[in-house]
């Protein structure tokens, strides 16, 4: 007999060998319904799994994520198993699950249309109607490269050589289809009752834009049609509310195919938030004490060697010159930069330091350049030049905590104050232990740095997830993310520690026993990159910034032409109390204006006729309140002004 302790802790006895399935039924036939996969001493597996010892069982529904993936893991096989039954030509790539779906990767020589989805939708329906078994079974690996060679798989056949000579590969069958792959999966194909096939796209094999273009069908699924029609509805929202979209319609930015992808033109409306916001961090930065700096967009290769970005991030960044003279060392190599800590660590080395100067902060407004794969881009939140809010604090070991919960103290306030901050999360960043060659410094550095900042986050009283192998090359790091309309999470600021660069630069500081010695660095950013921080505020506000940050505050809609003289001096008085203000004087009617201005999210619209002219009036049409009626002009101004000078939202 073997001991199995269950999710609340209480242990039960079974035969040895006893299957997980077994078990969930032995404890209630409700939950061996619901029960999608298990999570064995925290690995999760198959139902169909046999448990040979003591272990810690958790059976996993769709409410937990390891059921879900299993459960959308599934889904993807019976995509490809319908394409392969419609299109026996198409070669199979991979097909995992992913957040809120899952995709699979196939080689065809026509890419899929609308039309093909919908015929792959109906096999599909008729596969879960088969309530196919999925079966686990597992070959050595010279078997199992021939086992696809003789399927015509060659991405299988690459995958499975790139795997240990020893490995023992698995594969799993439902009907008459069978797939490379290391599970898990749900028993059948029967209890995928809800799915829908959603896009197609383009995708690298690999991601790797030297390889093939493969086309990569998209989907989700659920246990029940009503979930996916939820679900469904959600995203025909967001696609409503899609910066991507919606910021091309309201005119903030606009992409042209020849000057490239991820390299977005900023069109008047766009640059005047994007302005708008970099004063304000700049501002706010100066007055807790940070310096402003302006350094080069580009270097010489031997400051990124210097840096350890040459050795460490050289695939993201845009070196200029012959490729094959990258290593010449009487070669002069230039590249842009894709961060600015090199640049502003000479700030620092252009004199001798004391612990008296210390901290020292310093920031920037950067542009940055980054080599983003092609299939990463998405508008304003994922592109190859940016602009960023940069900044670096070289402090004492003492000052690091009180540093740290500074910037975190700025990040937070940035938040706020654009109504973000209840949309965001926080994940402490750690090295992966088992891909050392990331990473610059010793096993010893990285845990006694990395412990120091989970004691300053906890002190912070921090809520925080911890994420092995996403920090810096050369330090942990706080990100702070958030998620796009679509559920995509990316990070929008980040506060890294860096134990590392200081002694790389011989950036030193006389202590007060007169020795040198090496400051910690905090990397960090206030706002994070303005053009996603954009995208993100156009979603979250479909549109409607606040009045502060809308690029267009008023516009001046006169009825009829002998009212525009009168619009202009509106306009006037308004522009002299600093708000941005656009005439209507179209020969339009006013319904047509009112509707076209409600159209541009603009925050006031003031129309203008005889009596408005005769009393120095404006009648007040307010996107949020409606409308508010005839307002002296003065007052209108004293309201309005308010609002910009308190940033409400």
């Amino acid at each position: 007999m073997i001991n199995v302790t269950l999710k609340d802790g209480s242990s039960k006895q079974y035969p040895e060998g006893i299957t997980v399935k077994e078990v969930a039924e032995s404890i209630s036939a409700g939950l061996a319904r619901v029960a999608l996969a298990a999570e064995i001493d925290g690995e999760v597996k198959d139902l169909s799994t046999a448990l040979e010892k003591d272990c810690t069982l958790n059976l996993l529904t769709f409410d937990s994520e390891g059921g879900k993936h299993a459960f959308r893991h599934t889904a993807s096989h019976i995509l490809a198993q319908a394409v392969k039954r419609l299109f026996p030509g198409a070669k199979l790539a991979i097909g995992p699950a992913i957040e809120n779906g899952f995709y699979y990767d196939f080689d065809v020589d026509t890419p899929f249309t609308r039309e093909d989805l919908d015929k792959i939708e109906k096999e599909m329906e008729n596969i879960v109607k088969e309530d196919l078994q999925l079966e686990r079974f597992t070959l050595p690996r010279e078997e199992a490269i021939r086992f696809m060679e003789e399927k015509n798989e060659p991405y299988k056949v690459e995958l499975i050589r790139d795997l240990p000579e020893d490995a023992v590969i698995s594969f799993y069958k439902q009907g008459d289809f069978v797939d490379l792959c290391a599970g898990p999966h749900i028993p059948s194909t029967g209890r995928i009752k809800a799915f829908k096939l959603t896009h197609v796209a383009g995708a690298y094999w690999r991601g790797d834009e030297k390889n093939k273009m493969l086309q990569r069908i998209y989907g989700t699924a659920f246990p029940k049609k009503s979930e996916l029609d939820e679900y469904l509805a959600a995203m025909e929202e967001a696609r409503k509310r899609d910066h991507n979209k919606l910021g091309r319609e309201l005119g903030y930015f606009t992409t042209v195919d020849y000057i490239g992808q991820g390299l977005p033109i900023l069109m008047p409306k766009g640059a005047k938030v994007i302005q708008i916001l970099q004063r304000f961090v700049e501002d706010e930065e100066e007055r807790r004490g940070y310096m402003l700096t302006k350094t080069p967009f580009m270097a010489k290769r031997e400051l990124y060697k210097i840096s350890g970005h040459w050795d460490h991030y050289r695939d993201g960044m845009f070196i200029l010159g012959d490729p094959a003279k990258f290593e010449d060392p009487n070669e002069e190599i230039f590249a842009l930069r894709p961060m600015t800590c090199p640049f502003q660590f000479q700030v620092y080395l252009s004199r001798l330091r004391s612990y008296r100067d210390l901290p020292l902060r310093y920031n920037e407004t950067s542009t940055l350049f980054r080599n983003e794969a092609s299939g990463e881009m998405h508008g304003l939140i994922r592109v190859r030049q940016f602009t960023i809010s940069e900044g670096h604090i070289a402090c004492l070991p003492e000052q690091l905590e009180e540093e740290f919960a500074g910037c975190l103290d700025l990040a937070l306030f940035m938040l706020r104050t654009v109504g973000l901050e209840s949309d965001v999360s926080y994940r402490f960043s750690k090295w992966d232990p088992n891909n050392k060659e990331k990473y610059i410094g010793t096993e010893e550095q990285w845990e006694e740095v990395q412990g120091r900042m989970r004691q300053i986050l906890d002190d912070l009283k921090l809520d925080y997830t911890e994420a092995e192998g996403e920090a810096a090359f050369y330090g942990p790091k706080l990100d702070i993310q958030i998620r796009n309309v679509f559920g995509k999470e990316d990070t929008l600021i980040t506060i890294q520690i860096d134990f590392q660069l200081a002694e790389k630069f011989g950036m030193v500081y006389i202590d007060r026993d007169g020795q040198k010695k090496y400051p910690y660095v905090i990397h960090r950013t206030s706002i994070g990159c303005y053009e996603r921080t954009l995208a993100l505020l156009i979603e979250k506000y479909a549109g409607a910034l606040p009045t502060w940050l809308a690029p267009v505050q008023v516009k001046v809609l006169p009825i009829v032409d002998k009212h525009h003289d009168y619009a202009q001096q509106v306009a006037r008085k308004l522009q002299d109390a600093g708000i941005r203000v656009e005439v209507d004087c179209r020969n339009e009617k006013i319904g047509y204006k009112i509707r076209e201005a409600q159209m541009e999210k603009v925050p006031y619209m003031l129309v203008l006729g005889d009596k408005e002219a005769e009393n120095s009036q404006v009648a007040v049409r307010s996107r949020k309140e409606g409308d508010l009626g005839p307002m002296l002009l003065d007052d209108f101004i004293t309201k309005i002004t308010e609002e910009v000078r308190t940033k409400a939202k």
